[in-house]
């Protein structure tokens, strides 16, 4: 019987960089289970999107990434480029791993690549940002530059704190966003903090979801909106509506849609699952259902 072809794409600069102490022991769970075991190791960013690229249908049969969020995404635009149509697995080791929280995937290396072995296939949707895509989130505003402008050997040492420094360093900075979005059942127009068009259960770490209102497969994004305070004690209750969970606060706009158009943000930065990507002036963000088939543990619960 001839085994199954199993590829690793793994950033091996990637969090504390403790995923390369784990390699061979992931390589081993791969072997037992009667994969053949090839190593791709990225050299730069954009590597891991290329390598994907580069894959032929059927070349391998699973797709396994290691590395953090950026690398995700990487492995994700490559494959939605190309069309593949495969497995993937993944293995978190960047410092926050905010999507694979949300699907109970282990941070513990040896525990996730075993549950890629033994885990089961589920669908999810992917977003489109242009000709970009991003697998748990696109956002703007306040603190989104931080993920993206942290250097790596600071998110190395400091971890999840990282992005905290970060972003206090541009705190004094924030300026109100005018914009105008528009989707099939609204139009909005007016100035914002920070916004995010999501397929999370959390993002960045702080806005957090509750389980009733996020579904990862159901070709809906989860749209949230942080307008301009008026007052301070506006300011108080957004942000405690945020920590409650409690998005019906003045101030605070949260739905779904399934596609959206963002005009009037030629000059603002967006991050894409925590990597930079450019503004422009008319962007349209389109979710892609059920565009991948990822592994998960069995006890995840995708509903």
């Amino acid at each position: 019987m001839q085994n199954k072809k199993l590829l690793i794409i793994i950033n091996p600069r990637s969090g504390k960089a403790k995923i390369k102490n784990d390699l061979l022991k992931i390589i081993q769970i791969f072997s037992d289970a009667d994969f053949e075991v090839t190593v791709y190791p990225t050299k730069r960013q954009g590597d891991a999107a290329l390598k994907a690229q580069s894959l032929k249908d059927g070349e391998y049969d699973r797709i396994v990434v290691c590395g953090g969020d950026g690398t995700l995404n990487e492995v994700i635009t490559g494959i939605m480029r190309k069309g593949l149509n495969c497995t993937l697995g993944y293995i978190p080791s960047g410092t926050l791993n905010e999507w694979s929280s949300g699907l109970k995937i282990s941070r513990n290396a040896a525990v996730a690549a075993s549950d890629i072995v033994t885990g089961r296939e589920t669908d999810l949707d992917i977003g489109k940002f242009d000709d970009k895509y991003f697998s748990y989130t696109a956002s703007f505003g306040a603190f989104t530059e931080a993920s993206y402008s942290a250097p790596q050997e600071v998110k190395n040492v400091l971890g999840q704190a990282a992005y905290f420094f970060e972003g206090i360093k541009s705190l004094s900075n924030i300026k109100p966003i005018h914009l105008k979005f528009k989707c099939d059942d609204r139009e909005i127009e007016d100035d914002f903090l920070f916004g995010a068009i999501s397929n999370s259960m959390s993002v960045g770490g702080i806005v957090k979801f509750n389980d009733s209102v996020v579904k990862l497969n159901d070709g809906q994004f989860e749209v949230l909106l942080i307008k301009n305070p008026a007052t301070i004690l506006q300011f108080q209750s957004i942000v405690d509506g945020i920590l409650r969970k409690d998005l019906s606060r003045d101030g605070i706009e949260f739905f779904h849609t399934h596609e959206i158009t963002v005009t009037g943000g030629a000059d603002v930065p967006w991050t894409l699952d925590g990597e930079f990507a450019a503004g422009k002036d008319i962007i349209t963000l389109t979710n892609i259902p059920s565009a991948i088939h990822l592994i998960v543990p069995r006890e995840t619960e995708i509903k």
